[in-house]
């Protein structure tokens, strides 16, 4: 049975990296087959679409559609991808940014304060209607918004914005209501874990972080 596990947090908390360690540690160490996905997947027809919703060049900005419908799109990348993939003879399926961001960041944005938050109609949409596979568990990477801010101006060029940041990274205020999202989910889900990524208001090294994951996926895996 393959255990997924998907690696989430606000935008510059090194998802990327903790997956890629996650990776080698699997399958170097402990010989593992272990298959990759992240998203959204900016190739393809409903990821090209998230990306020129998040940068604003199809001229309708992200931060304008309303969040059920920005939650379908995401959706809808993910229903895309798992539709042909086989997954079947992978122990392990790390997958960068999940289910669970799109529940945090369709209910942060600045048009959607004051409304009830989308966990329940995202989860019901993608792992009810769609079939999209459940999580074991969300590894959320958690650090203050300031310090990952600082790490998101480091990323450089993406193809989907260029140089620039998109349209949800520049919404003032939204990394940290997200943060707390996250954190707020831990407590209505069993199988969200959250990584502290910071000590003493300093971030703490690559292993380090990593020895946190590891430990919690030592009951998983």
């Amino acid at each position: 049975m393959t255990r997924i596990i998907a690696f989430e947090g606000i935008d510059g908390t090194g998802k990327t990296v903790q997956m890629q360690r996650q990776f080698e540690r699997l399958t170097q160490r402990r010989g593992l087959n272990v298959q990759t996905l992240s998203f959204p997947m900016y190739d393809t027809f409903f990821g090209a679409q998230v990306g020129r919703l998040l940068s604003g060049s199809g001229g309708v900005k992200a931060s304008d559609v309303d969040g059920m419908s920005m939650a379908l799109w995401y959706a809808l990348d993910r229903f895309e991808a798992f539709r042909d993939y086989d997954y079947g003879d992978a122990d392990v399926l790390l997958i960068n940014r999940y289910v669970l961001s799109n529940a945090v960041y369709q209910s942060v944005r600045d048009c959607d304060l004051g409304k009830p938050d989308l966990l329940g109609f995202v989860l019901e949409l993608e792992h009810e209607h769609f079939r999209i596979p459940r999580a074991d568990a969300h590894i959320v990477l958690d650090m203050n918004a300031e310090t990952a801010s600082e790490n998101v101006g480091k990323k450089g060029f993406r193809d989907y914005v260029g140089d620039k940041a998109d349209v949800y990274e520049a919404i003032p205020g939204i990394q940290q209501r997200a943060r707390l999202k996250y954190l707020e989910y831990a407590d209505r889900m069993d199988n969200i874990y959250i990584i502290p990524c910071m000590e003493k208001n300093r971030l703490k090294s690559i292993e380090s972080i990593g020895s946190l994951v590891d430990r919690v996926l030592e009951d998983i895996i």
